[in-house]
């Protein structure tokens, strides 16, 4: 009906609470869950079995939404897309049987028509990085083991890796301006070239190749940068670069000190 198609697939709605209120009696085991990387989970120091395909997919998904009562329709699209088989309620009650093995029956409630993965605060490398990327970029990019969700296929899985890659690369670039204020210009100007190779269209990594090299002393590079960085974006994505990055070019032809 109606309004039923009208729920919220996901429930954003904080119950930490209820899940706290819930440990006191009924504790679990402490596990450590991977996403920024190929998708593990660790126990006492050792890598668990996380089962087939579906089964890895699902657990990603309810990663992503920890502590938050996710619908079955919710899941069910995430897994197979908008066209699910007739059978992927039974596969997704056998996937979800099966997580519930792996990380014990109290880890995956169910809520109604709905699951909710309870997690302990630490126990997510997302959740960690999230919380370290403002105050230590340097130390939350040490959490990523390679590509998120790389080893994950579902239909979900591709844009959700490119929402991960974005923040990694966000805490990249905050990180590097770190250390550019620390005056470490003259080491970083080889990795933001391997950077902007990767990533030929992120601005910010241009902008800080051009100052990296022009407070190394190299005024002539750093111009050559931008004009690199200008055919770029003209050539390929038809604009001017950013009034920023017109500014920085500026500010180096007039050999600012800042």
């Amino acid at each position: 009906s109606e309004g039923v198609r009208a729920r919220p697939l996901i429930s954003h709605r904080d119950d930490r609470c209820r899940a706290n209120h819930e440990d006191a009696v009924t504790p679990f085991l402490r596990l450590e869950f991977r996403l920024l990387g190929p998708l593990e989970v660790v126990s006492d120091g050792a890598v668990l079995p996380v089962g087939g395909p579906r089964q890895r997919a699902l657990l990603a998904f309810l990663l992503l939404h920890p502590n938050e009562l996710v619908r079955r329709e919710a899941l069910i699209d995430a897994l197979w897309g908008e066209q699910p088989p007739a059978t992927a309620p039974n596969s997704l009650q056998v996937a979800i049987h099966g997580l519930r093995k792996l990380l014990g029956p109290e880890r995956i409630e169910t809520v109604g028509d709905g699951y909710r993965l309870r997690l302990e605060p630490g126990e997510l490398d997302l959740e960690r990085f999230q919380e370290l990327r403002e105050r230590d970029p340097g130390a939350a990019l040490e959490l990523w083991r390679g590509p998120a969700l790389a080893d994950v296929e579902a239909p979900f899985a591709g844009a959700e890796a490119a929402r991960l890659e974005e923040l990694r690369l966000a805490a990249i670039e905050a990180r590097i301006e770190a250390e550019l204020a620390a005056g470490a210009h003259d080491l970083l100007a080889p990795e933001l070239e391997r950077l902007i190779a990767e990533h030929p269209f992120r601005e910010r990594l241009r902008g800080q190749l051009m100052l990296a090299l022009y407070r190394a002393g190299r005024q002539a590079e750093a111009l050559d940068a931008y004009q690199a960085a200008r055919r770029v974006l003209v050539e390929e994505l038809g604009i001017e670069p950013s009034p920023d990055l017109q500014e920085l070019e500026r500010a180096i032809l007039r050999q600012d000190p800042a």
